[in-house]
């Protein structure tokens, strides 16, 4: 299994299909690993592109200490480490909610190594006070052993991920497996992050905002403000019936946008 040191030492776990085509790194989101994007992995790999997925901090197979804090600047480093160690130069981004955090401070940092942004149901503001509030509570909970997982995985899934319970059955056999604890510097990552919404005109290529319809935590208004601000973004592409997480519930709908676009701003297609 292929993995990258940090700047700060951290063993950060990645995929990488290899292979002579345009690239495209995938960033999953939160109580996820790279696994969620197996189906556009393997649609992309289809046509031609060579596809990587890694682990953030605190989820998948990365390792890192939960005691030990760092913000998605940190995250975005940990990205361009994964691009380094994989000889890549300049990639399209594509980020699943906390993914596109980090993909968009990848475009801050590093313009020059972001060919496009893919953003799914995420969003460029800071946590209100009230979600700060309610994502406290969960992961309060969610770190405390004497707090069932069932109960947890119950009310957190449809949110997370949306789809029906045949959706939720892999990632509730993970979160079951788990350490549960992992996810503590983590979880004051997302909790504390800053806002981009006064520096998204600062990032010029291309860009693609996705979201779920009924995705109760990227809000249609979120999304909208995350697609006005961005110079290269279209209108918002809103997938039918989907949550939080349309490319695991949806993978044909946000497949066929998915490729549509990454083939048109990289002109990569199949071999």
């Amino acid at each position: 299994m292929p993995y990258v040191s940090s700047a700060d030492r951290v063993r950060i776990f990645f995929t990488d299909s290899g292979g002579s085509g345009r690239p495209v790194v995938f960033g999953h989101g939160f109580f996820m690993d790279s696994v969620m994007f197996g189906p556009q992995a393997a649609h992309l790999i289809a046509r031609g592109f060579r596809v990587l997925c890694w682990d953030a901090r605190g989820h998948g197979a990365t390792k890192s200490d939960p005691d030990v804090p760092f913000t998605y600047w940190d995250s975005a480093r940990d990205l361009l480490a994964v691009m380094d160690a994989a000889g890549i130069h300049r990639a399209t981004l594509a980020g699943m909610s906390q993914g596109g955090y980090v993909a968009l401070r990848v475009a801050l940092l590093a313009a020059e190594r972001v060919e496009a942004l893919v953003l799914f149901d995420t969003e460029a503001g800071a946590s209100t006070t009230a979600e700060k509030a309610s994502y406290r509570e969960l992961f309060a909970a969610w770190t405390n052993p004497e707090v069932p997982l069932d109960f947890l995985a119950d009310r957190l899934a449809p949110r997370l991920i949306g789809g029906t319970s045949t959706d939720h059955g892999l990632w509730r056999a993970k979160w079951a497996a788990s350490d549960r604890g992992a996810i503590r510097a983590a979880a004051e990552c997302l909790v504390e992050r800053d806002c981009l919404l006064d520096r998204l005109a600062e990032i010029a290529c291309p860009a693609l905002v996705l979201r779920g319809e009924f995705d109760e935590s990227s809000t249609a208004t979120k999304s909208e403000a995350l697609a006005v601000g961005l110079r290269g973004a279209g209108p918002v592409v809103t997938v039918r019936g989907a949550g939080h997480a349309p490319n695991w519930t949806h993978p044909a709908a946000v497949n066929q946008v998915l490729a549509g676009f990454v083939t048109e701003t990289t002109g990569n297609s199949r071999p």
